[in-house]
């Protein structure tokens, strides 16, 4: 299954229903729709249990109507889309102050996916190491950055969960400068990930952008990425970015919620036979004995179950005392033998001192 995370909405929905099903037909499964901000973001990006909602729905993940979102990209999209994709929203918030706040949680509520486009080094910094609830670290890398990137500071980041975006879809229509610094930025940063945490994704705004799975893992190897990696880059990186977001959405402080799976089926108890009762069978237990208080009716009959073969302990202590009764019967024979050449013994004496007399 490959992922593509990042395809720009546009309110051309004919562009982008063709985008779509293009990149259906490249061989992707799932694939993002992507809104872009930046600057300080409005107080009324609250989308669920608002005061225009006259009543709370049971379901938290049940969708808003349309006249209820605060989110640019309507649910569900106004036109057929291939059965074989599956859609999801995310937000690009470009951060160019640390000291701004954004409102992240407001945004979580919004969207599936959270991604945040650093633009200098401070702003870098603390989406590595402090900004909560992000999933994707999305760099602009058709531009040339004045700093260079920290491995410490981006190997952090992975430790949290983050992945980092590289989008190849400027760097291959745009002009000859935008190739050159996406070929550049693309390098760094592997080199300072060693290839981990890496995610390949379009960020393409037409259908002419687009690339294949391997034509894109093939982009990747061009910029220092092992093959398995560049894969994985599409798949399970994607997959654990998508995964890791449902999670924080649907959880808190490690409680997932419970999904109603159904009911256990009621296995039907078997009628009584001839021979055995239905308490006879109860009353069994295992090792074919009955538990204390139960009592056997005249009539029913209890079926005790195999006889277990002896175990290694069982079969020595049979042995040995074999051996003792055996060692026990020779000494016996011998202390007969004693006796009966004794008593043979005293009636010869006995029988000379008779013959003596006689004489």
């Amino acid at each position: 299954m490959f992922y593509d995370l990042n395809i720009p909405y546009t309110t051309n929905h004919a562009e982008l229903q063709r985008t779509l099903a293009f990149v259906a037909e490249l061989g992707f499964n799932t694939i993002a729709i992507s809104v872009s901000l930046s600057g300080k973001l409005p107080t009324d990006l609250v989308r669920a249990y608002n005061s225009n909602i006259p009543t709370k729905p049971e379901n938290p993940h049940q969708l808003i109507p349309i006249q209820f979102q605060t989110s640019p990209i309507p649910s569900p999209l106004p036109f057929s889309i291939p059965p074989t994709l599956h859609i999801l929203t995310r937000c690009t918030l470009t951060l160019s102050d640390p000291s701004q706040n954004h409102r992240l949680t407001s945004l979580t509520s919004l969207y599936d996916l959270l991604a945040i486009r650093p633009t200098s080094e401070k702003t870098l910094q603390q989406t590595c190491l402090s900004l909560p609830t992000i999933e994707i670290i999305s760099l602009d890398c058709t531009i040339r950055y004045p700093f260079y990137f920290r491995q410490s500071t981006l190997l952090a980041a992975i430790d949290r969960g983050i992945r980092f975006e590289i989008c190849y879809a400027q760097g291959i229509l745009g002009a000859g400068e935008a190739r050159r610094n996406l070929i550049s930025n693309a390098t760094q940063l592997v080199r300072a990930t060693r290839g981990k945490g890496i995610v390949l994704s379009s960020e393409a705004q037409r259908a002419l952008a687009c690339r294949g799975p391997w034509d894109v893992v093939n982009l990747g190897i061009g910029w220092g990425l092992e093959k398995e990696r560049a894969v994985e880059a599409l798949q399970r990186e994607a997959r654990g970015v998508v995964v890791g977001a449902e999670m924080r959405r649907r959880s808190y402080r490690g409680v997932v919620d419970v999904v109603y799976g159904g009911e256990k089926p009621v296995v039907e108890e078997k009628g009584k036979g001839k021979n055995l009762g239905g308490k006879g069978k109860e009353m069994v237990g295992k090792g074919g004995k009955r538990k204390a208080g139960d009592s056997v009716d005249a009539g029913e009959v209890v079926v005790d179950e195999a006889e277990k073969p002896p175990s290694k302990r069982e079969l020595k202590r049979r042995a040995a005392k074999a051996r003792k009764a055996v060692a026990t019967g020779k000494a016996d024979g011998s202390d007969n033998a004693v006796e009966e050449s004794t008593k043979t013994k005293e009636n010869g004496d006995v029988a000379m001192a008779n013959s003596k007399d006689q004489g």
